[in-house]
């Protein structure tokens, strides 16, 4: 992990570039993934399934039995663990709702907004090197809060053509039914497009690679909703010397070993505090299992040193982070001068993983700059906000006026006679 001392601003693009392949090359490899499976549905995904994940299918879909046996598999200690979170998310989710908002904005023309629940949803949870049943309880929870009809879980097998246990139990605990045996970019497509196995959703939640993200964004072609463009997950750690340096290599090195494509970032006004934190990260890389990813995803990491907090602030909004933990002596002044974040941790005792798993906040959140502009998941991501609109008779007398003549100067004239007819009815029908 290279150390930066006070780089200038217009070399902070190059510095802190996310690892990643060139998005047209993705795409050449994820537009052909989602014809077939338009085209050939099933049969596609088998073939893919045997081709990606090397394993032969003889369903697609997770049977009740394989998901009914999934708890016999796990120890009591992760079923009371994934309790606890389910119970926080549950918590922090549920208070997120908002009653109805109705509103008279003049005499007799009344406005009002209520959330609605978007009806088909696909979850995707990435099994691959990780089987993440965390981000199970991440969207399945909302999605459940929000009412949503339909939701369908799509997830990689391993060669054996089986789901990790705990994806299957967690599944099961929030009311998801429907699991998929499908993963990658094939497995956007097929709930994209609806196959003979596969439900075509409304709007797909989830993480994933690289290839998974341009899949989503693909989507959106047709006529799909995202959560996000959510990549390869990321932490940016701003520190200085009241911090602990091993909790911050232990942050550091928790988002390294996602992928060698994470990446993984320090900010500290001490290059000797710097320096500590690096020693730290290499004296607990050698004890962890998913060590030869972290320190993949290191070569692409850096620490840089920024004296000024002005400018260490700049730095942090300029990259955006997905995570960003602040262990600083004036955290709560820093704090109110973030406004690029995806989540933020703060104080020693906050450290990512909490949030990543049971804390109560969503774990799904904008990566690769995308908190410029999104927002993590939430409750609302599951809902469409309708507006609704009621004029009783003596409101439209009032209100119409105004729109004849706006929609006259915008030469709308069947806008105007809309209410005009409405008008004259009512003079000739005065009683």
């Amino acid at each position: 992990m290279k150390i930066l001392l006070n780089p200038s601003p217009e070399k902070w693009q190059k510095h802190l570039a996310r690892p990643a392949m060139e998005s047209a090359k993705i795409k050449e490899i994820v537009k052909p993934i989602f014809e077939k499976v338009a085209r050939n549905g099933d049969k596609a995904l088998r073939k893919f399934a045997k081709e990606f994940d090397h394993v032969k299918l003889d369903s697609l879909l997770a049977s009740q039995e394989e998901i009914q046996a999934a708890a016999a598999q796990l120890s009591p200690e992760l079923i009371e663990a994934i309790a606890l979170a389910k119970s926080n998310i549950e918590k922090f989710h549920a208070a997120q709702a908002t009653p109805e908002l109705v509103v008279e904005v003049m005499p007799g023309v009344t406005c009002s907004r209520k959330s609605v629940p978007i009806q088909r949803v696909g979850l995707y949870i990435p099994g691959g090197t990780a089987p993440l049943f965390s981000t199970v309880l991440m969207l399945g929870v909302p999605a459940a809060l929000a009412g949503c009809s339909e939701v369908v879980l799509c997830t990689p097998p391993n060669r054996e053509g089986n789901i990790h246990p705990a994806i299957l139990y967690t599944a099961q605990l929030v009311g998801i039914s429907k699991i998929v045996k499908v993963g990658g970019a094939q497995a956007i497509a097929a709930l994209t497009f609806g196959t003979e196995s596969v439900p075509q959703v409304d709007k797909i939640f989830g993480p994933g690679n690289q290839y998974v993200t341009a899949a989503k964004q693909m989507a959106t072609k047709y006529g799909v909703a995202i959560d996000m463009p959510a990549g390869p997950s990321e932490v940016l750690v701003y520190a200085d010397e009241t911090a602990i340096p091993a909790f911050v290599a232990a942050d550091l090195l928790s988002q390294a070993e996602h992928g060698v494509d994470s990446q993984v970032v320090l900010v500290s006004p001490s290059e000797d505090f710097a320096k500590k934190v690096v020693a730290e990260i290499s004296l607990q890389l050698k004890s962890l299992s998913r060590k030869d990813i972290a320190a993949k995803a290191l070569k692409s990491s850096c620490a840089v040193i920024l004296e000024d907090t002005d400018t260490a602030i700049a730095l942090i909004n300029a990259y955006a982070p997905e995570h960003l933990i602040l262990a600083l002596a004036n955290e709560e002044a820093i704090l109110n001068k973030i406004y690029n974040a995806g989540s933020v941790f703060i104080g020693n005792f906050s450290p990512e993983a909490a949030g990543d798993y049971a804390s109560g906040t969503n774990h799904t959140l904008p990566t690769s700059g995308y908190a410029r502009n999104y927002s993590g998941v939430s409750l609302d991501s599951f809902v469409k906000k309708i507006t609704y609109q009621k004029i009783t008779p003596k409101g439209l007398q009032a209100l119409g006026p105004a729109v004849e003549i706006m929609a006259a100067n915008e030469q709308l004239d069947a806008h105007k006679n809309a209410v005009t007819l409405r008008l004259n009815y009512l003079k000739t029908n005065k009683k």
